[in-house]
């Protein structure tokens, strides 16, 4: 699904709280390798910032579920402003492990 209007809502839990929290559930919070970085640029740094966090969500390949926010960087320059946004994938999910299928399907694609 498309990021939506509505990322004000997220709300801040730092990732070893999160990660308790899911596994409490008896699910598994799984970390991913790998960042997707995005910028966004806006005549205020609310919508740059905003532009660059839909990017980056959206960057975020299908197969993971969610994402964690590592970093914000803004620039001004004269007229706009420039955001950068890293995040990294992760993936909730009952098993232990990411499905290997998925990992070699991926692989073979990017191959191609």
């Amino acid at each position: 699904m498309p990021f939506g209007e509505n990322w004000t809502e997220i709300e801040e839990i730092k990732a070893p709280a999160f990660d308790a929290m899911i596994r409490r559930a008896g699910w598994h919070f799984i970390w991913v390798q790998g960042a997707c970085s995005r910028r966004g640029f806006g005549t205020t740094e609310e919508s740059a910032i905003h532009q660059a966090l839909a990017r980056a969500l959206n960057g975020i390949a299908r197969r993971f579920n969610a994402a964690e926010f590592e970093s914000l960087r803004i620039k001004h320059y004269p007229g706009f402003y420039v955001a950068n946004v890293t995040m990294q994938a992760r993936k909730i999910q009952q098993n232990t492990s990411l499905d290997v299928s998925d990992e070699n399907s991926s692989q073979a694609l990017l191959a191609r």
